[in-house]
């Protein structure tokens, strides 16, 4: 027999789970460099939409610290984006009753 009750909460969560996509597609994640060097700009699903660079920053004689300047600032604003997503979805995988959520 079919559950039409369950059917009907997974097109919810379903929705859902669309709606939240949408929301993290618009939401912006900004990280900076301690030094002002970089500045990226992440939406809510991980996709680089900006990366500036301070004039500073390009100079030959800079190139390890930028580089090192990059991966932390990207590593940041990624950690962002993957704790904003996870709280956006925390009530939709709730809703699911699985066990651990």
């Amino acid at each position: 027999m079919v559950d039409f009750g369950k059917i009907k909460d997974l097109y919810k969560l379903q929705k859902q789970a669309r709606e939240i996509q949408k929301e993290l597609r618009d939401t912006e994640i900004e990280a900076r460099s301690n030094d002002g060097w970089v500045r990226v700009v992440f939406n809510g699903e991980q996709h680089l939409t900006e990366l500036t660079l301070s004039e500073e920053a390009l100079r030959p004689e800079n190139k390890h610290e930028l580089e090192k300047q990059l991966q932390n600032t990207i590593s940041q604003a990624i950690s962002r984006s993957q704790a904003l997503a996870a709280e956006k979805m925390k009530g939709v995988m709730g809703d699911l009753n699985l066990p651990g959520m």
